[in-house]
């Protein structure tokens, strides 16, 4: 992968749909491809509920088209253009060191009602219900998670790609 190739919302590699339902939760969620203010984009709406002891809904793309691991060593992180609904959203990254899928990398994020690209340092991830350390060179999938209170959910993607910068 070279510095600056996308992964776009909506083409060949597909995005998924992951609700607390594997768990017994009652969160509900869709994803559709479509025009979100003039950009072509992947859209993510629900709702998280922590009734039954639930609470997230994801979208969630494997990074390499056989489902394997990437190798992102060369760079700082990872970038997206998202437009929201003024909510908090989490970046959750997997790699084939972890085997549950409670685990993770984790980064929070601000979705503003606009198209806004948003910067998501590797370093700033922090690892969630795990003591490996995040393992660039086995990256595997990239979720992008509302979770962990009651609200309406309204997301969307047009653009994700790997970036480097001199200073990480």
């Amino acid at each position: 992968m070279m510095p600056g190739e996308l992964w776009p919302a909506a083409g060949a590699l597909r995005w998924r749909m992951v609700t607390d339902g594997v768990m017994g939760g009652v969160s509900r969620g869709s994803i559709t491809e479509q025009t979100v203010a003039g950009c072509s984009a992947v859209r993510m709406r629900g709702q998280v509920s922590t009734d039954n002891n639930g609470g997230f809904i994801q979208i969630a793309l494997d990074l390499a088209p056989d489902g394997g691991a990437i190798d992102a060593s060369g760079f700082s992180g990872v970038i997206i253009d998202v437009f929201g609904n003024d909510e908090s959203y989490g970046a959750h990254l997997r790699s084939t060191d972890l085997f549950r899928p409670q685990q993770s990398y984790r980064q929070e994020f601000d979705a503003p009602p606009r198209w806004t690209t948003i910067q998501l340092p590797f370093s700033q991830f922090t690892p969630h219900r795990t003591d490996a350390p995040l393992n660039l060179a086995r990256l595997r999938r990239i979720g992008l998670v509302a979770i962990g209170r009651e609200f309406d959910v309204d997301l969307s993607v047009a653009r994700l790609a790997l970036y480097c910068s001199a200073q990480a």
